[in-house]
């Protein structure tokens, strides 16, 4: 399975982030047909609250409604261990690109441009992960 993303989305999404999610597509087989949202689970199965680690990464993408089968995102979200004395699982930075925002724990909602560059740097940080091959990757799909 591979797949034809919208080029035209709120937030610019580098090539390769297209090329990760095909690659790890290649790997798994599905019915195409039926299939209208895929869910990626990025994760480092070291990380841990004591320990630190790599953030999970968890990303959706969904089938376009139209005729034309192109794919966009629908969120990006990292989470990280918060709270004391037990750390659970939270949303540390989330960008919604139906809603067109990017949230983050300290910051709240950002303004377009602030929230641009955020992206940048968490995608570019989330690549370099991929290919130094630190997650473990789970797909689901619906």
């Amino acid at each position: 399975m591979k797949l034809t993303f919208n080029p035209s989305q709120c937030f610019r999404v580098p090539e390769a982030l297209y090329s990760i999610f095909n690659n790890e597509l290649s790997k798994v087989t599905v019915l195409q047909e039926e299939i209208t949202g895929i869910t990626f689970n990025f994760r480092d199965p070291g990380y841990s609250a004591d320990d630190g680690g790599y953030h999970p990464v968890e990303i959706r993408v969904i089938k376009s409604t139209s005729n034309d089968g192109q794919w966009g995102f629908e969120y990006i979200t990292d989470f990280s261990f918060q709270g004391q004395p037990y750390p659970e699982l939270v949303k540390e930075i989330d960008v919604c690109f139906i809603t067109q925002q990017v949230y983050t724990l300290y910051g709240g909602y950002l303004e377009k441009e602030d929230g641009n560059e955020l992206i940048e740097l968490l995608l570019t940080n989330f690549i370099s992960y991929v290919e130094m091959e630190i997650f473990s990757v789970k797909i689901s799909f619906d």
